[in-house]
C-alpha cells in the first residue's frame, strides 16, 4: 500500500465575509462556515484518496469565535489520519489580524469524516497516511480514539471494543 503525506492533500481556501452571508449581529452564519469548511475538507479528502469521495460525519466543530462582516477567512484543511476505506479531515479556521504582526488568528476548527467511493458509490482503499511534523503526528493519533469515540456513541462498537479509549482510563 502506498502512503501520502498530509502536505499532499492540503486545501486552503481564503474569501471575505459579505453582508448576505451574515446574521442579525453581523457575524458570518454558522451554516455559512460549516458549507466552506465541508467544500475545503472534500477537496483535501479527494486529493488524497484520488477517487470521489462523500461526507461520512462531522465528528466536531468548535464555534470559538464570531467572525464578522468584513473578515478574510482562510479554511485550511489537511487528511490527519487515513483508515482502509475512510479518513479524518482536521479543518482550521483563520482569520487574517490586520492589527497584529501575528498576522492570523485562529477562529474555528473542526474535524470531519469522508469515505472514498467508486463511480458505483461502493467505499474503495485509500493510501495510508503518513505524518511528518509534530501537529500532524498528534492529530494522526488522535484520531483512531476520536474514530472510537463516535463508533461507540453511534452504538456501532462495544465501550470494551475500543481499546485506544480503554487505555486512556486505564
Amino acid at each position: 500500500m502506498d502512503y501520502k503525506t498530509p502536505t499532499d492533500s492540503i486545501t486552503i481556501m481564503t474569501d471575505t465575509v459579505l453582508p448576505s452571508e451574515t446574521n442579525t449581529l453581523n457575524n458570518l452564519f454558522g451554516g455559512e462556515l460549516l458549507a466552506r469548511m465541508d467544500r475545503a475538507a472534500s477537496i483535501a479528502a479527494g486529493r488524497h484518496a484520488k477517487r470521489i469521495v462523500v461526507t461520512a460525519s462531522v465528528n466536531h466543530v468548535a464555534f470559538t469565535r464570531s467572525v464578522p462582516i468584513g473578515s478574510v477567512v482562510t479554511v485550511e484543511a489537511k487528511v490527519s489520519r487515513a483508515f482502509n476505506t475512510s479518513m479524518e479531515v482536521f479543518i482550521d479556521v483563520w482569520l487574517d489580524n490586520f492589527e497584529s504582526s501575528e498576522g492570523k488568528i485562529k477562529a474555528n476548527e473542526g474535524v470531519y469524516t469522508f469515505v472514498a467511493v467508486d463511480e458505483n458509490g461502493r467505499p474503495v482503499k485509500i493510501p495510508q497516511l503518513k505524518p511528518e511534523s509534530d501537529i500532524e503526528k498528534e492529530r494522526f493519533n488522535g484520531a483512531l480514539r476520536r474514530k472510537q469515540l463516535s463508533l461507540v456513541l453511534a452504538g456501532k462498537m462495544k465501550p470494551d471494543d475500543a481499546t485506544e479509549l480503554k487505555a486512556l482510563f486505564v
